[in-house]
């Protein structure tokens, strides 16, 4: 009855099991339990510092260009820049000038 009313939106099979079975069972949260996982690799301290000089000595680095220097992932390199070291891309505005008979 999912399916045909969600199509292939709709939860599968095995996940309404579990669900079913986690809410007999007394819980009523559907958020997933927290996990380890996988720690950080690219976010240290020293990476961080890295980065920062870098975009101290250059601030036309893209990221590209400073993750293939560090060696760490792009998102690695855009957490720390944007999460870590607060900086954001600035937009800039260019507005042609007006052609006067002052500025010909």
């Amino acid at each position: 009855m999912l399916v045909k009313v969600y199509g292939v939106y709709a939860v599968s099979k095995k996940c309404v099991f579990e669900w079913f079975k986690c809410f007999r069972d007394g819980k009523e949260d559907v958020k997933d339990e927290p996990r380890s996982g996988r720690p950080p690799t690219s976010t240290t301290p020293d990476n961080i510092e890295r980065v920062r000089r870098m975009l101290a000595d250059d601030r036309r680095l893209s990221l590209r260009m400073t993750a293939e220097e560090l060696k760490i992932c792009l998102d690695g390199v855009s957490n720390i820049i944007h999460e870590h070291l607060q900086n954001h891309k600035k937009k800039v505005y260019a507005f042609p000038t007006l052609l006067r008979s002052s500025n010909v």
